[in-house]
C-alpha cells in the first residue's frame, strides 16, 4: 500500500471518528439520546415526573403592548424526562394560534427548594424561533415570562391538570 493511500485511510478514519463524536454530542445536547434511569432520580424529581405524565398545561398568556384579555394557551405534555444534570426533555404537543406541534423540547431546569423553574435564554426551538422564559411549576399551578426574539414577550399561568 502507498504513503499516500495510508494517509487517505488515515484521514478518513479520523474524519469518521469525529463526525460519529460531532453526532452524538449534537443528538445528547438535543435531548435525543437516554434518559436518566428513574431509580436516580430524588424524591422530587420522581414527583414532578409523574405529576406532568399525561398532564395538561391549561391557561392563558399576556402580550405587552397590547390591550385585551390574556389569550388561552394549551400544551398538552406526554411526559417529562431527566436526560442530563440540569436537562430536561418534555414531550408536548402545543397547539398555538394555528400551529399544532408535538416535539422533545430539551430545556434546562433547575430546582428553587421544592420547586421546578425551566430557564431559557435566547434558545431556538425548532420551527418555532428563539425564545427566553422563566416558567416555575408548583402543585398544580405554572407560571412564567416569555420572550420570542426580540420582539414580543409577556406573562403565561394557568393550572395542570390530566
Amino acid at each position: 500500500m502507498s504513503s499516500r493511500a495510508r494517509v487517505v485511510g488515515v484521514l478518513g478514519v479520523l474524519v469518521t471518528a469525529l463526525v460519529a463524536f460531532a453526532g452524538g454530542w449534537l443528538s445528547g445536547r438535543a435531548g435525543l439520546g437516554m434518559a436518566v434511569d428513574p431509580a436516580s432520580l430524588d424524591e422530587r424529581e420522581r414527583a414532578f415526573t409523574e405529576r406532568m405524565r399525561n398532564a395538561v398545561l391549561e391557561g392563558a398568556f399576556t402580550m405587552d403592548g397590547r390591550d385585551g384579555p390574556p389569550r388561552p394557551d394549551r400544551y398538552q405534555i406526554a411526559s417529562v424526562e431527566k436526560v442530563g444534570d440540569d436537562l430536561w426533555r418534555f414531550n408536548a404537543r402545543m397547539v398555538h394560534e394555528g400551529t399544532d406541534v408535538t416535539l422533545p423540547f430539551v430545556v434546562p431546569m433547575r430546582w428553587i427548594g421544592d420547586t421546578p423553574v425551566v430557564m431559557l435564554t435566547d434558545d431556538s426551538i425548532p420551527s418555532l424561533g428563539t425564545f427566553t422564559a422563566r416558567v416555575f411549576f408548583y402543585r398544580d399551578r405554572y407560571a412564567g415570562t416569555w420572550q420570542h426574539g426580540d420582539g414580543v414577550g409577556g406573562h403565561l399561568f394557568g393550572k395542570i391538570t390530566r
